[in-house]
């Protein structure tokens, strides 16, 4: 799970190009604090890389300039540096930002994959296409409902045997399936919801959001925290908990919700 320690639990760590927060230029910092924020503990790795997305989206650090250190992210963020590194990782992957070592190092934002292309300029175009908002709320309202439905009605027999298979596949998937089959195992609780408009309105807005989630990298630290998700979901539905399920399915669909604002506002 995201509940992360205090920042600096990690304090032993000698971190290279670690610099004092005075070598931030204080006009860069004043802008870094209207968006960078201490995150909720459900979803710390997803709402952090967020807001480092939308850092680097709106420009608040130059191109070729560099990122507060370590410490002083962690600090704003609220999450532990272990954290914090499994998010810089993932934006270098991406192409977004580079670490270098040495005196004068740290973590510097690079032009990005694409920056001004056409394929860049073609995904944009796409993307505004659809309501992303719109559909992240309406996908909430419908997850949240359906999982408490299931839970106050008491899934037992076939429909907790189906739930159950359903939540295995995912265990069980291979990065390349695992959309596919978590597509199917909140299309199988939509279902057993009882209520088949809101499961054909389900499948038509997670199709939607398929269509997004399949233009931003698969992050292993998400597939792992996803699936703890989705075991507690499960078992607060079989167990009738029915303010529990809501709970863990509105949680779970704001972590995906923060990966597609970062990666796509």
């Amino acid at each position: 799970m995201s509940g992360d320690g205090a920042p600096g639990a990690e304090s032993g760590d000698v971190e290279s190009g670690d610099v004092e927060a005075g070598d931030v230029e204080a006009g860069s910092a004043d802008r870094l604090t209207r968006v960078l924020r201490p995150v909720r503990a459900g979803n710390g790795f997803e709402e952090a890389l967020e807001q480092i997305l939308q850092v680097l989206r709106l420009g608040l650090v130059e191109r070729g300039g560099r990122l507060p250190s370590e410490r002083e992210l962690a600090g704003r963020l609220g999450i532990s540096r272990v954290t914090l590194r499994e998010v810089l990782k993932v934006l270098a992957d991406q192409g977004l930002v580079e670490s270098r070592r040495g005196r004068y190092g740290g973590t510097f934002v690079l032009p990005g994959p694409g920056a001004g292309g056409g394929a860049e300029a073609g995904l944009r175009r796409r993307i505004a296409e659809v309501d992303v908002e719109d559909a992240l709320r309406f996908r909430e309202v419908l997850e949240v409902g359906a999982a408490g439905l299931c839970a106050e009605d008491g899934l037992t027999g076939r429909s907790a045997d189906r739930l159950r298979a359903a939540l295995a596949a995912t265990r069980d998937a291979t990065p390349a399936d695992y959309r596919r089959l978590d597509t199917l195992l909140h299309l199988t609780l939509a279902e057993l919801s009882g209520s088949p408009t809101l499961a054909a309105q389900y499948a038509a807005v997670r199709a939607s959001l398929n269509d997004l989630l399949d233009r931003i990298p698969l992050l292993v630290r998400n597939l792992e925290h996803s699936q703890q998700q989705h075991t507690a979901l499960v078992e607060a539905v079989l167990e009738g908990d029915a303010d529990g399920a809501r709970e863990v399915m509105r949680e779970h669909c704001a972590g995906t919700a923060s990966l597609l604002r970062g990666f796509l506002a």
